[in-house]
């Protein structure tokens, strides 16, 4: 009997663990919510507040912020973000915190300096708000960039130099710790009668800067201990044909090359980072197309995440060229042109998910914007905007 009735049991159990094993729970799991798409991004634009003659100009105060709608490239202008004197060229700290901003001026009452600014953001009304204000010991700065360290560096056009600068994690920067000044002179006595740093670089994953210098047609090397405010001249330079002007760069994502848009010769060359630290041009390719006679210069080169395709503006054409990368080689292939939508392309930008570009054609104050085929690299026009004397454009990180 008492058999009979543990067996019972034990049949009841098994029963309802079965049940219960096959019940569907009484509240379902929370699921993570889907992040919501990008409908928009923002960007800073960096202007030419003064004239040729330094009076402010009237339409056009400091730094803008705009918008870009990623469903149509739509720009909306978002209103001043903050006054300031020729901010012709911005970028983030690491973090994206700080915006650091040149005044690209010649301040004859300050040894012929320019400037360096730091700018909080103020996300609620994202408005920029001013920390820091440091002389460059050069006149005109109109580069900078910065690396994770807190490292800063600033290009003097007509200072012909390079200044080291550290920023805090606060934002605040200290005077410059360093400056390096160049010497020589090129064969076009018009823009070549002395130095004229034009852009510095941090090499990815390395101590190397690289600074171009439109002047004496070099790309000077330097290198940066860590721990050491002090930059230190390598033997080793990127030299470009004569009369080519070097103005700004663009390292390959993958491959050890770097891009060169030579401003006067109108071309671009593809040189090769040796392992020894020395350095080999591979080619030279016009950024016009063939037959083209049209005066110009180039300004800008960008290269996409994916090494695929290299960007450059010009200014005279007033294109944006378009080239295919070798993804063996890394050599370039123009694949059209495609024009600015207005004059003087100074400065573009890829949007941070790289189906845009958005232009700041300086001299006919618009901003225009086109959407890019990730697959061909080809660029078809969007939308324009009239707006300050736009020559540089920062998206919001």
């Amino acid at each position: 009997m008492r058999k009979s009735l543990i067996i019972a049991s034990a049949i009841v159990f098994l029963i309802f663990a079965v049940q219960a094993l096959g019940a569907k729970p009484k509240y379902k799991s929370k699921s993570k919510p889907k992040p919501k798409p990008v409908t928009s991004f923002s960007f800073y634009v960096g202007t030419y507040s003064l004239g040729q003659d330094g009076k402010p100009l009237e339409d056009s105060e400091g730094i803008y912020r705009f918008s870009l709608t990623t469903a149509t490239g739509k720009l909306t202008n978002l209103g001043l973000a903050t006054k300031s004197e020729n901010p012709s060229f911005l970028t983030y700290s690491s973090d994206g915190k700080t915006v650091l901003a040149v005044n690209e001026v010649k301040d004859e009452k300050a040894q012929n300096t320019g400037y360096l600014e730091s700018f909080s953001i103020d996300y609620k009304t994202n408005e920029l708000k001013l920390i820091s204000k440091v002389a460059t010991g050069g006149a005109h700065p109109c580069y900078v960039s910065t690396n994770n360290l807190g490292d800063v560096l600033v290009a003097n056009y007509t200072g012909g130099s390079v200044s080291l600068f550290h920023l805090s994690y606060l934002g605040f920067l200290t005077d410059y710790l360093d400056i390096q000044k160049h010497v020589g002179s090129g064969p076009n006595s018009a823009r070549q009668a002395g130095p004229h740093a034009h852009s510095a670089y941090f090499e990815p994953n390395s101590n190397r800067i690289f600074v171009a210098d439109l002047g004496i047609d070099q790309v000077k090397i330097y290198k940066l201990k860590q721990g050491e405010a002090k930059l230190t001249s390598t033997d080793n330079s990127i030299v470009v044909a004569p009369g080519a002007g070097p103005r700004h760069m663009a390292f390959h994502p993958t491959l050890k090359l770097l891009y060169v848009v030579n401003e006067l010769s109108s071309s671009v060359a593809t040189v090769k980072r040796n392992s020894d630290g020395s350095f080999t041009q591979l080619e030279e390719v016009s950024a016009l197309p063939i037959g083209s006679d049209k005066p110009n210069s180039c300004a800008d080169i960008h290269v996409t995440k994916d090494g695929r395709f290299l960007y450059v503006s010009n200014r005279g054409f007033n294109s944006i060229a378009e080239f295919s990368i070798d993804p063996k080689s890394g050599k370039l292939t123009q694949i059209g042109q495609q024009p600015c939508g207005g004059e003087t392309p100074r400065n573009f930008a890829l949007s941070p998910d790289e189906n845009f570009i958005v232009v700041a054609n300086q001299n006919s104050k618009d901003i225009v914007s086109f959407s890019r085929n990730a697959k061909d690299g080809k660029l078809q026009f969007r939308d324009k905007i009239k707006g300050p004397k736009a020559v540089c454009i920062l998206f919001s990180k």
